[in-house]
This record gives structure tokens, sequence and C-alpha cells, in this order.
């Protein structure tokens, strides 16, 4: 255990890579060329430190026609690299908070809601008992909760036939609070973007919340933006 945890902590430690990770936290999939220009070294760097996160499982290739798209191999690796990014110092987090305003308020975290929205909506949720939080950080969803995630469209338990964990915590690096991921953060964040409650910002983790969704944000967490 003690090498395999040496060895996947130079893998992702490597600044080039861990910034290959932290890309690809917005769960979308990215040519080597365009991971390249983000990293800015040369494409055939960048090839290698691909092979090595490919060879660690850590990404996943997509190919189609010429073409290789890569992303996180699994909602595991995003959880990982969002818990590491919660031991930046509190002076240096705060730096990077002040300087990213839009993306600590309110942002994706792979395919779940996260930042200090993310962190408010789930602390309502529980507050209002529609979750329980577990001593194996995972969330039991209530009676109630099932009540009202189904009262919004989401069939709960369709998600739980799903092959993976329902409704489980994930630590806000922004925040250092819980925020909801699992099947149910990833079913309440589509629905938020279906409904047009919610907007992805280009080139950005960054999510914008319309005015739509600052009435469905008080209407349904009791939330004042």
């Amino acid at each position: 255990m003690e090498i395999q945890i040496k060895k996947i902590a130079a893998i992702i430690g490597e600044p080039i890579r861990s910034l290959v990770l932290w890309t690809l936290l917005d769960s979308r999939a990215y040519t080597s060329l365009e991971l390249a220009i983000v990293a800015e070294t040369s494409p055939q760097n960048m090839s290698m430190h691909l092979a090595k996160l490919l060879e660690a499982n850590l990404l996943h290739v997509d190919k189609q026609g010429r073409h290789r798209y890569y992303r996180l191999a699994s909602a595991e690796v995003a959880f990982a690299v969002e818990a590491i990014s919660t031991l930046i110092p509190d002076i240096k987090r705060k730096n990077i908070t002040d300087n990213n305003t839009d993306v600590t308020y309110c942002r994706t975290c792979y395919d779940h809601l996260a930042g200090k929205i993310g962190v408010l909506i789930t602390e309502s949720l529980v507050n209002k008992n529609f979750l329980q939080l577990k001593a194996n950080n995972h969330y039991d969803i209530t009676a109630e909760g099932e009540l009202f995630f189904n009262s919004i469209d989401i069939d709960i338990e369709n998600l739980r036939q799903k092959k993976r964990i329902l409704a489980k915590t994930c630590l806000d690096w922004s925040e250092r609070k819980y925020h909801l991921s699992g099947a149910l953060g990833q079913a309440l964040l589509d629905k938020m973007l279906h409904e047009d409650l919610i907007r992805k910002k280009k080139n950005s983790r960054a999510i914008i919340i319309t005015h739509k969704g600052e009435i469905a944000l008080r209407e349904r967490f009791d939330l004042k933006l």
C-alpha cells in the first residue's frame, strides 16, 4: 500500500500532470493539443505526461477518427483532486479565492455543483431533513427527501439503479465544507442546467445563476442571493 501511495502521489504531484487533472475537473474531454496549450508545454511533452496518467488509470481516452479526447477516468479521481486542493494553506487559498470569485461562488466539480452555492444547497437539504449525513461520508435520502426530489422530477428510484454511490460528500476546496456528489449530485446539476436555473460559463468551471434560478433557489432551498 505504501509503495502504491508513493507512486500515485508522484504521478499526481508533477506540475503539468496536476494541471491536467485540475483542468479536467470541468468534466469535459480535451485533446492533447488543447491540454498542451493550457499547460503551456509542447505537444510531445504533453503526450508523455498523458501516457503516465493513462497508465495510472487516472485518465480515460476516447478515440474519434484521428482525434483522441482525454477525460478523468472516474468520479473518484475528481474527488481525490478536489480533496488534495483543500490542503492548500489558508493564506495561499485566500489569494486564489480572491482572484477567482466566480469560480469559488458557484462552479462545477466534475459532474456536480460546488463552491459557496453548492455548499449552501447541500446544507439546506440537510437542514430540511431531506438528507442525513452518515459516518461513512454518505448521505441517506429520507422519505421527505424522496418526496422533494420527486417533486422536482428527479427519480430517486432510478438513480438507485446506477452503478455508483447515490449521495456522497465531497469536501469543497474553497469553502472547506461538504457539497453533494454522487448520482444525486449529478442529477441535481443536470436538472438545474436543463431548467435554465444555471448556465455554464464558457471556458471555465464557473456557473452563472439566472434570474429564474435565483427564484428557484429561494423557493426550493431558502437561499437568498
